[in-house]
């Protein structure tokens, strides 16, 4: 509810003229639904930008905080979301901050108010519920931000590439695989055969529930891919159940090697490389 030019300058004087009294309160309120979550200076600090921002904001005229003249305000709001989204804190306990200035606000209408103080309280009552509002969907952006952001950091942290051997890397495969997970594994093994060189690449699926036929496409396309960068793969973890879940749907590998295990995967490729483990070596020279 946007507030006229008459009563955002009755409420920028009420508040600037009570400042010290109006930040102490307000403060006081906070604390009191924080349960002592956050330090007092950083609360204080908290309230006076947000009373500034108030006063400035109808020193100038009409409140609307749709209109540019209240960006200040609308900044000192969005930066208290932020920061409580950051921290922790409920979408709840971040509006109550806001709503607590209406109980800042009746003692001094009831003192200082004129004729009008009824109607002055309705209109103000009406800006804090807007800015409360306001603050709940900047709050909402914000957390939706981070959440987006640390289920990205899982999902990259869940499809690591991991170096076997010399000239071989390996990715295993754990949960299931859909078309955002699959496009992430494909640029981690693609950056990382970049980087080290490594003409094979051992994707493991034996921590993958199900194979489907969009899981198998994600795999074979990925296969695909590494082999444009001059890489041959190899498929491991065929457990029996999937072994007969990819026949009956009729999916097919084509010529690409497939393993029952990791460890014969590596076996494959080290046979492939022309190198033997250290035990075959050591039975021979006996």
């Amino acid at each position: 509810m946007a507030l006229n030019a008459e009563e955002s300058g009755r409420l920028a004087a009420l508040l600037g003229g009570h400042a010290e009294r109006v930040t102490q309160r307000w403060t006081e309120i906070i604390a009191g639904s924080l349960r002592g979550r956050l330090s007092q200076a950083e609360l204080r600090r908290q309230v006076q930008d947000l009373h500034h921002a108030i006063v400035t904001t109808g020193g100038q005229g009409a409140i609307d905080l749709s209109a540019d003249s209240a960006a200040e305000l609308r900044a000192a709001l969005s930066e208290l979301s932020r920061g409580r989204a950051r921290q922790g804190f409920s979408a709840t306990e971040t509006a109550i901050s806001i709503f607590a200035l209406k109980e800042v606000l009746v003692p001094l209408v009831e003192e200082v108010g004129g004729d009008d103080k009824l109607r002055d309280y309705v209109a103000f009552s009406g800006l804090v519920d807007e800015m409360g509002l306001f603050t709940f969907e900047s709050f909402v952006r914000t957390r939706e931000s981070l959440i987006a952001d640390q289920a990205e950091q899982l999902l990259e942290l869940s499809t690591p590439v991991v170096k076997l051997w010399e000239g071989v890397v390996a990715v295993p495969l754990v949960g299931t695989l859909d078309s955002a997970r699959a496009q992430v594994v494909m640029e981690r093994l693609l950056q990382t055969l970049v980087d080290t060189g490594s003409p094979y690449a051992i994707i493991d699926i034996t921590g993958v529930p199900a194979v489907d036929t969009q899981v198998a496409q994600h795999i074979l396309k990925t296969v695909v891919a590494a082999r444009l960068m001059g890489a041959d793969c190899i498929i491991s973890g065929i457990r029996p159940q999937i072994a007969q879940t990819i026949v009956a749907l009729g999916i097919e590998f084509g010529d690409i090697a497939t393993k029952a295990s990791l460890a014969d995967a590596l076996r494959h490729v080290l046979r492939l490389n022309g190198v033997e483990t250290a035990r075959r070596q050591s039975r021979r020279d006996a």
